[in-house]
């Protein structure tokens, strides 16, 4: 009898584990069956930021992500052919407005993910320069240049108008946005006057005591919004990848929180990335359950 019952103990183990083994097969391939999303990006630290929260969530949803960084035009290209499937980082209406009317009937604009944004010249707060428009009289203290960031921004295109408006004598030049925080780092901590392309949100609002310059010629515009924009076709093919990526919002102060995490010494954004998922569930909840 105890022999019997014992063998039946055994095989209700294993059964047990047959059955678990089986539920977490089927996890893993409905994880596989829900395919790979395909995000790019630009190297710009907000968008590194959001870039990799958005991974991280839609990790979380059962996904496989993609991350590719690029120029802003090789972006917005590899959306209209779908060798990307969204992107997070499109500065509208007035910085990536170009590549999107070139791109517009192959892609569909989400909307905004985050509001509240702003680009411009940017110097240390002791700079005694306040406009643009005095940049010509105070060349010499910037060494005749403005330190800008990679050529295929929109940002750039945008700075090269305020150089033609204003008829500016420095020379715009350009680099990356490490080399431009670099440089404004450097500068200040020689307490020397820069001028650098800038934009909010950025991590060296939090960092630095600096100001925008005022654009009394409006080139720059005003506030603008960071949007979602996905190729066409993703709402049939992944619908709640394209639903979560349509419910993503947050606000600068979030972003802010992630990019300050960035730039702790051998940080890795999608490490931080993942804690501030993890550490903000009742936020992302409501991207995953809208």
């Amino acid at each position: 009898m105890k022999t019997r019952m014992l063998n039946q103990r055994i095989r209700l183990a294993s059964l047990a584990l047959v059955s678990s083994a089986g539920l977490v097969a089927g996890g893993m391939v409905q994880a596989d069956e829900k395919g790979t999303v395909n995000l790019a990006y630009v190297e710009w630290s907000s968008e590194v930021a959001s870039t990799n929260v958005v991974r991280a969530v839609l990790e979380q949803a059962g996904y496989e992500v993609d991350m590719t960084s690029l120029s802003a035009a090789a972006m917005f290209q590899a959306l209209s052919t779908g060798d990307a499937d969204a992107i997070v980082a499109a500065w509208l209406p007035s910085t990536h407005e170009n590549y999107m009317e070139r791109v517009g009937d192959n892609v569909e604009d989400l909307g905004q993910n985050l509001d509240g944004t702003k680009l411009g010249l940017v110097v240390p707060e002791y700079t005694d320069v306040d406009s643009i428009a005095d940049l010509n009289d105070n060349a010499d203290a910037f060494n005749g240049e403005i330190i800008g960031i990679d050529p295929g921004a929109g940002l750039m295109s945008l700075t090269e108008e305020v150089v033609d408006t204003y008829d500016l004598d420095l020379q715009l030049r350009s680099g990356s946005g490490a080399t431009m925080t670099a440089a404004l780092s450097s500068a200040i901590s020689n307490e020397e006057d820069i001028v650098v392309t800038g934009w909010t949100p950025h991590w060296m609002f939090a960092r630095f005591d600096v100001k925008y310059l005022e654009d009394p010629e409006n080139v720059y515009g005003g506030a603008e919004q960071i949007h979602t924009v996905v190729r066409n076709g993703l709402e049939e093919d992944m619908p709640e990848a394209y639903a979560i990526l349509d419910a993503f919002e947050w606000t600068p102060e979030q972003m802010g929180e992630v990019m300050l995490m960035n730039q702790e010494e051998d940080s890795n954004p999608y490490e931080n990335a993942k804690q501030w998922v993890e550490d903000n569930q009742d936020v992302v909840e409501e991207w995953l359950n809208s």
